[in-house]
């Protein structure tokens, strides 16, 4: 027997405590591909999993179970048999950040009398998901996911604002798990620091029509899943009467259909930061889109908005705001820019009426879409999520025959059953009259970006637009270097970068003309590093027509890749990113206050020499954030690359052959 099997043995009996692998419950193995990542599970009068790397425990037994209101238990009783497969196949997609995703992993399916229970065992993680086999709807009452974790590890964490209904917006606070206030809700995805460089995300995926997971700690290095109940009594209300107000709920989670597939539960392991960063893991999850549907016609890009920068357009001869003239600049902007589409944010339709064919009288939208058409530009529209929700089959056509390419859809602030068939659904009708959606005010992505690739947007992240309310008490290049590990390992994000006026930490100010925190570079960097089909130019016209050379960048640089690779970072410090699409590589790099100097491996180029297009922080940036030197010279890919990043700062790089 090898040592690794020996080790790893003695290891499952010190992780399971009291219960026997040699006694009537039924322990059974699967293992990832590559040998590293294995559960154990065990089958008994409960079922329960634990998850090891290399031998070494991470997650010691933690029970699993579901509960429908008939009294019926799935999880529980008798197993009946066990059967094993094993997969590897690679499958194309579209708007993501790389041109294919290989899918290998070894399965594990538990039979019991009413369903099924699978596990799977991939090189990066362990997953499992419940499969009814009730042949009538049901209810489920409430589930069981424990996460009862080896030691009192140090956790990366983001609470809810508001319990069950939040924005999913906030800071991650990073302290041992047993110091989680017991009340509180924090959402997905959260890391854990396990030893030996080792991160842990928990993460869920193929959510279609059953609420997001939450967790809870209990003052010992243990987590539990919470989950939303089913709303009862709705309301129009909230912000500018465009969101539902919950007024009671059902005592129950969800209302199911026959043979339902509920989501799957991710244990996602990595054992060098950026392995996270580069994961695919919640997208391989996702369910494949039906069989011979058309999505060719989704179109990634950037967007030209208006909001972030409070309309900075000067110089012209009109009053910009809401109206004609000031869109029609917008419009001529993304068009001598090669910026694929322009966003009209809030205030195109009346306030307070959430009626999305009410639009402001100095607003000729047919007009519009037909200039931006002309001028080979898409017009994307905000709406609000009840406006949007109440007639969004009539909204969808109306709009779509008019030219419009999508909305960018705000304000729902909840993942309960009912708002989860809300995502299903819009994208489903929004895909029916070839409509790109952004979904902001939004959850963390659920797979459902797979299934629907016009689905190319999930805010659910604390992202440049607090910048508009929000001091240096905020910080936010520590926030853009955290992130990209934890949230956008669940997918793409709407962060909305791109600001050309740029604080230092001495010169950062809360102001109506907004800034970013942190370097020009720190931004140019994020177009490599953050995952965004439907990018954000956050910043106005004028701004970018005084700084040709970044957004000459910004312009060129697309939003979707076909391959993704991850050079180097350490949560909460630094990230190093490259990404290619066809034959041009773009290199780029974010820090924390924290000043550093890097060294590239630019091994993946595969040899030769290659022309680098450098974008970098200036002599001065840490004095001025704006400062950055744009450079030319020819490079060897088999030599490191060494780049400075001052204080907030970060680097762009182009490479051709």
């Amino acid at each position: 027997m090898k040592m690794r099997q020996i080790l790893f043995i003695a290891a499952v009996i010190l992780c399971m405590g009291s219960l026997s692998v040699y006694g009537a419950d039924k322990n059974i193995q699967v293992m990832s591909p590559d040998g590293h990542v294995v559960a154990n599970v065990t089958a008994g009068k409960t079922l329960s999993y634990s998850v090891f790397y290399d031998g070494d425990c991470l997650m010691k037994d933690s029970r699993v179970e579901m509960k429908l209101t008939d009294g019926t238990a799935y999880g529980v009783g008798k197993l009946q048999r066990f059967t094993r497969r094993s997969v590897d196949e690679t499958f194309k997609v579209i708007a993501y950040k790389k041109a294919e995703v290989r899918d290998k992993y070894n399965e594990l399916t538990l039979s019991y009398k009413n369903c099924d229970v699978i596990f799977r065992a991939y090189d990066d993680c362990i997953a499992y998901r419940f499969v009814s086999k009730s042949k009538k709807p049901f209810k489920v009452q409430s589930e069981t996911a424990e996460f009862n974790f080896a030691e009192d590890w140090n956790t990366w964490v983001a609470f809810s604002w508001n319990g069950f209904e939040s924005s999913f917006e906030n800071i991650y606070e990073y302290y041992p798990l047993s110091n989680i206030h017991p009340e509180k809700l924090a959402y997905l995805p959260q890391m854990i620091d396990a030893p030996k460089g080792r991160k842990i995300n928990i993460m869920e995926s193929a959510l279609y029509s059953y609420p997001g997971m939450y967790l809870q700690g209990n003052g010992t290095s243990n987590l539990h899943g919470v989950w939303a109940p089913l709303p009862k009594e709705m309301e129009q209300g909230g912000y500018n009467n465009i969101q539902e107000v919950i007024k009671s709920r059902y005592d129950y989670l969800a209302e199911c259909k026959p043979l339902e597939k509920f989501p799957w539960r991710i244990f996602a392991i990595s054992t060098e930061d950026i392995q996270m960063v580069n994961n695919d893991i919640v997208y391989r999850l996702g369910d494949a889109p039906a069989k011979g549907s058309d999505f060719s016609w989704v179109k990634p890009g950037k967007v030209a908005w208006d909001w972030w920068n409070n309309f900075y357009v000067t110089g012209v001869d009109f009053v910009v705001g809401i109206n004609n003239d000031t869109y029609k600049h917008y419009i001529d902007f993304a068009a001598e820019n090669g910026i694929e589409y322009i966003i009209m944010d809030d205030g195109w339709s009346t306030e307070g009426k959430a009626d999305l064919f009410d639009i402001v009288p100095a607003i000729d939208l047919e007009m519009l879409t037909s200039y931006a058409a002309e001028k080979g530009v898409g017009i994307i529209l905000w709406a609000g999520y009840y406006a949007f929700a109440r007639d969004m089959e009539h909204v969808c056509q109306h709009y779509s025959a008019m030219g419009v390419k999508g909305f960018k859809i705000d304000f729902m602030n909840r993942d309960d059953q009912l708002m989860l068939d809300f995502y299903t659904k819009a994208a489903q009708i929004a895909a029916k009259y070839h409509m790109v959606l952004d979904f902001h005010g939004a959850f963390k992505p659920h797979g459902l970006n797979r299934t629907y690739p016009n689905v190319l947007n999930y805010e659910g992240v604390y992202g440049l637009e607090n910048m508009r309310w929000t001091g240096i008490e905020i910080d936010m290049p520590l926030n853009d270097v955290t992130f990209p590990y934890i949230r956008m390992a669940a997918g793409v994000v709407d962060y909305t970068q791109g600001a050309m006026r740029n604080g230092t930490k001495g010169t950062y100010l809360k102001s109506r003309e907004t800034m970013s925190q942190g370097t020009r570079c720190h931004q140019l960097g994020e177009y490599v590093i953050f995952e965004s089909p439907l990018c954000m130019l956050c910043d106005g016209p004028t701004a970018y027509r005084k700084e040709p050379e970044c957004l000459s960048f910004i312009s060129r640089i697309p939003t979707v890749f076909d391959d993704s690779v991850g050079l180097g970072g350490e949560v909460g410090k630094y990230i190093l990113m490259a990404r290619r699409s066809g034959d041009t590589w773009y290199v780029g790099g974010t820090t924390n206050w924290d000043a550093r100097d890097v060294s590239l491996d630019l091994s993946f180029l595969g040899g030769g020499s290659w022309k680098a297009e450098i974008y970098r922080d200036g002599a001065n940036a840490e004095r001025h954030g704006t400062d950055f030197k744009h450079e030319f010279k020819t490079i060897s890919a088999n030599e490191p690359l060494n780049v400075h990043m001052a204080s907030g700062g970060g680097f762009a790089i182009i490479l051709t052959k």
